[in-house]
């Protein structure tokens, strides 16, 4: 049987690659800032319509270093319906986390209980494009400028998104992209953090090359958070496809909903002028037949993906275990336990999406039998 995920790894021709490793081969460059690290970061301003744009090793160290180059303390707003990294960092820094619950259509971080959350220790919001569907960066921005926060966004799954008409990326303090390899724009593994101010963004190049100013000289206590010129090669080759991979995504996600319309099922209510469709994730109507979906796709070699299953505040570190009613995350609770991310990769074929609406759909007519 053959296995279809719930992605797959968009690979450039590797032709164009061998190219490229020839050239590193003869100069023997193979990090600190190297030629293609920069080339990669010009084209992403280019691409992206952003400045102020570093490459990093991977998106995880992408959020620690902004919260060290911010100066964030105390306490951080954030989401509990995230991939577990945002939740991370907050912890790996020494800070810690407040959880805001979700809006029910966008499923992004809801700015009215956000404010709500608010106290004399709190110094920032972390907010996360959740699945790349921008959050509402108006209220957001509001609140931070009344209170005086700084507003870091999780952006990992937001490449090329747009909001208005403008980058995404060019919404609060600091946006933080991930180019992991199943991401749509993915460097293997490797991240990138825009920063809307200069003073930032060189703070923030320290930072990711150990705070060393210069070979007799180290201004900050940084980390070692560069790219290398392997990944930013990756990242150069498939720059040149992602608009066509992003158009190939984009058939796929509407016959999914288009074939799936008339169900019980909930959409995700995108409120960008440009996506990605990095992801096909559907709420059923409850946890007891989201997980009869997923059985059944399972049981004909279909890998959905409970993303994101469960809340972050669900991890085992957390020694308060009703963190979910202390916030009154019910929401957010409530989404993670009916979402299910469907199959969707550019090479997908449409007949391997039309077997899996087949089996949702028989599933859910069983279920309501």
């Amino acid at each position: 049987m053959n296995i279809i995920n719930v992605t797959r790894v968009d690979m450039p021709p590797i032709g164009d690659y061998i190219e490229y490793l020839e050239e590193i081969w003869e100069s023997k460059w193979l990090t600190n800032n190297g030629k293609f690290v920069q080339t990669f970061e010009n084209k992403l301003q280019g691409y992206l319509g952003v400045q102020n744009i570093v490459a990093v090793t991977n998106g995880t160290l992408a959020l620690n270093v902004a919260l060290k180059a911010l100066e964030i303390t105390g306490e951080v707003i954030t989401t509990p319906f995230t991939f577990p990294a945002t939740t991370n960092v907050l912890i790996w820094a020494g800070l810690t986390p407040v959880f805001a619950d979700i809006d029910p259509q966008t499923w992004n971080i809801d700015p009215v209980d956000v404010e709500k959350k608010i106290t004399e220790n709190t110094s920032a919001i972390l907010a996360v494009h959740c699945y790349g569907n921008p959050c509402y960066v108006e209220e957001l921005q509001k609140i931070a400028y009344k209170y005086d926060l700084k507003l870091i966004y999780d952006a990992a799954h937001s490449f090329g998104v747009q909001y208005k008409s403008e980058s995404l990326l060019n919404y609060g303090d600091v946006s933080c992209l991930s180019f992991h390899a199943t991401k749509i724009m993915h460097t293997i593994e490797g991240g990138a953090i825009v920063a809307k101010k200069t003073d930032v963004s060189d703070k923030i190049r320290l930072l990711i090359n150990h705070g060393i100013k210069s070979e007799e000289e180290v201004e900050l206590a940084g980390t070692n958070a560069k790219m290398n010129e392997f990944q930013a090669v990756m990242g150069l080759c498939n720059l040149k496809h992602v608009d066509t991979k992003i158009k190939q995504r984009e058939e796929l996600y509407f016959h999914y909903k288009e074939r799936l319309s008339g169900l019980n099922i909930q959409f995700q209510k995108l409120i960008s002028s440009r996506y990605n469709y990095i992801y096909m994730p559907v709420i059923f109507e409850s946890l007891g037949q989201r997980d009869k979906v997923y059985s059944n796709l399972i049981q004909n070699g279909i890998k959905a993906r409970k993303y994101f299953f469960p809340l972050t505040v669900s991890s085992a570190y957390f020694q308060d275990k009703n963190l979910v009613d202390k916030y009154h995350l019910n929401v957010a609770s409530y989404i993670a336990n009916c979402v299910l991310c469907l199959p969707l990769y550019a090479d997908l074929e449409m007949a391997t999406t039309d077997v899996i609406i087949d089996i949702i759909k028989k599933t859910i007519k069983r279920s309501e039998w």
